[in-house]
């Protein structure tokens, strides 16, 4: 599988023109005076199916042939990637199934089915998604979009950074959130095209930290069923495309805890009317809590969803 470039980021920037909303930057006054910097907001959760993986999931699919539409495409994920591969595949009349867990937010596999996809379910601690998704693939004929370990899905997801590179090109740091590595490869493609020297910092759950251990081992490295509210950054591992783009570059990682998600969470809420999942929240929790001085910087922060279950994200906001 031959790796994106840089290129292939401004490339994905061109195809998502028209299809791909270039979404808000927000700003918000008490924050800069908490940090004494300038905090500049994307806000991907008012992107089309509440997250920026539609972005990666519509790239990837204008990239099929006439035999792979006709057959359809398969994929897995814990709801957004779900969502976003069921709307792309309807854009593009391409049949869908989305293997989703079956503990995975109502509201995402809802939506997902509510674009057309075909859902399927399995329960994550006794079955293997990729195995399952690799078998009913096989059995259909359909082509497999993983979440974060294909080429269009990582330079589509790079156009989220491009876009804030471009309107604020004199960041000195971007904080993004960290899953499967997608999103983080992408954006350190984007800087690349840019010729930026912003600092890119990857952000992920303290209870899933897959790309701390993997840049310390040289490799990816796989966990367990990581227990963390960030839902839509439990894969086990690390994207091995993804990792080696991440590997190369050698970004600093930090971690957020699920009570400094709950604090970020509460603040979107309570200060910017934004209403934000868990993993959304992480790139910002990492800025505000992971001991980066960031007084007098210009920092860019990817929030990267929004999709929550309003019962489970009253209790987050209650507890």
């Amino acid at each position: 599988m031959t790796p994106p470039t840089p290129e292939d980021v401004q490339a994905a920037a061109r195809l998502l023109a028209g299809v791909a909303p270039r979404t808000p930057v927000l700003r918000s006054t008490t924050i800069d005076q908490l940090f004494g910097g300038q905090l500049y907001f994307k806000c991907e959760n008012v992107q089309r199916t509440g997250s920026f993986k539609f972005r990666g999931a519509y790239c990837a699919l204008a990239q099929f042939s006439e035999p792979q539409r006709g057959q359809g495409v398969l994929s897995y994920s814990s709801g957004n990637h779900a969502q976003a591969i069921a709307l792309a595949a309807r854009l593009h009349d391409i049949p869908a199934l989305v293997v989703v867990p079956q503990d995975a937010d109502v509201t995402k596999m809802e939506a997902a089915r509510g674009y057309g996809a075909q859902v399927v379910t399995f329960d994550r601690a006794k079955e293997d998604r990729q195995a399952l998704s690799q078998r009913l693939a096989l059995e259909r004929g359909m082509s497999v979009v993983p979440p974060a370990d294909h080429p269009q899905v990582i330079a589509g997801q790079g156009t989220v950074a491009l876009e804030l590179l471009q309107d604020f090109p004199r960041l000195d740091y971007l904080f993004v959130p960290v899953g499967g590595g997608a999103l983080l490869a992408g954006s350190l493609l984007a800087a690349q095209a840019l010729g930026s020297d912003c600092e890119v910092v990857g952000v992920e759950p303290e209870a899933a930290n897959r790309a701390q251990r993997s840049l310390k081992a040289g490799q990816p490295v796989a966990m367990a069923h990581p227990r963390t509210i960030a839902d839509a950054a439990q894969a086990t591992a690390l994207a091995p495309l993804a990792f080696d783009i991440i590997r190369r570059a050698a970004p600093q990682m930090l971690t957020a805890t699920d009570a400094q998600l709950l604090g970020a969470l509460r603040f979107f809420a309570q200060r910017m009317k934004l209403v934000v999942e868990p993993t959304g929240a992480l790139a910002f929790a990492g800025a505000r809590d992971g001991g980066l001085d960031i007084r007098g910087k210009r920092v860019g922060i990817i929030v990267s969803g929004g999709n929550v279950d309003l019962a489970r994200y009253a209790r987050f906001l209650s507890d």
